[in-house]
């Protein structure tokens, strides 16, 4: 068993998922000026969006998303265990860590700092370490023009790198608990159903 249980790994993150919402409808600056993703971002060569610096529709309605999947989760906690654990969980939890992790291999693979691309690095070679900075002005022209090619282009920076990082990290450590707990959660179960029986 695991310092703590899959329940409080996924409160944390239903509750970091809702205070984030609260930011991004309040004041999205505040996340992009956290030091964990200035962090990540200056370590990936990931430029800054300015679209964190003020409020718009985007964020608030990035916000109430946050916060309706955050609510919905922490519901979804409340159903008995082995419904929740196993059933609703087991299946959530896998898919949530491939999207985020394959979310994360976009956000720097495609960027312009990717070590994929030989003329990505200015300063060396294919794998030297990538600057923000040698990227900033080509991210900024595109951030004023408004001209993304595609929607994902506009995922290829440091607040959203940051976000996706964090959420492939935590589904990954539920995941591994959870797969701890699965064997207890089934025992529980099975005496539940065994004094049911004998209640009969």
């Amino acid at each position: 068993m695991g310092l703590l249980s899959a329940h409080t790994i996924l409160t944390s993150i239903s509750l970091f998922h809702i205070t984030l919402a609260f930011f991004f409808i309040t004041n999205p600056a505040k996340i992009a000026d956290q030091g964990v993703v200035w962090l990540m971002g200056e370590a990936m060569g990931l430029p800054h969006s300015r679209h964190f610096d003020t409020q718009s529709p985007t964020t608030a309605l990035l916000g109430i998303v946050l916060g309706l999947w955050g609510l919905t989760d922490l519901v979804s906690l409340s159903m008995p265990e082995e419904i929740a654990m196993i059933h609703h969980w087991g299946s959530q939890v896998p898919l949530r860590l491939a999207c985020s992790f394959f979310l994360t291999l976009y956000s720097f693979f495609f960027s312009a700092s990717s070590p994929l691309y030989d003329s990505a690095t200015p300063s060396g070679g294919k794998f030297s370490h990538p600057t923000a900075s040698s990227f900033e002005g080509q991210y900024a022209a595109k951030d004023v023009a408004g001209d993304w090619g595609w929607g994902g282009d506009a995922l290829k920076n440091r607040v959203f790198f940051t976000f996706m990082f964090v959420e492939t990290f935590s589904w990954f450590w539920v995941y591994l608990t959870l797969k701890e707990e699965q064997v207890e959660i089934y025992k529980r179960a099975a005496q539940r159903r065994e004094k049911e029986r004998e209640g009969f």
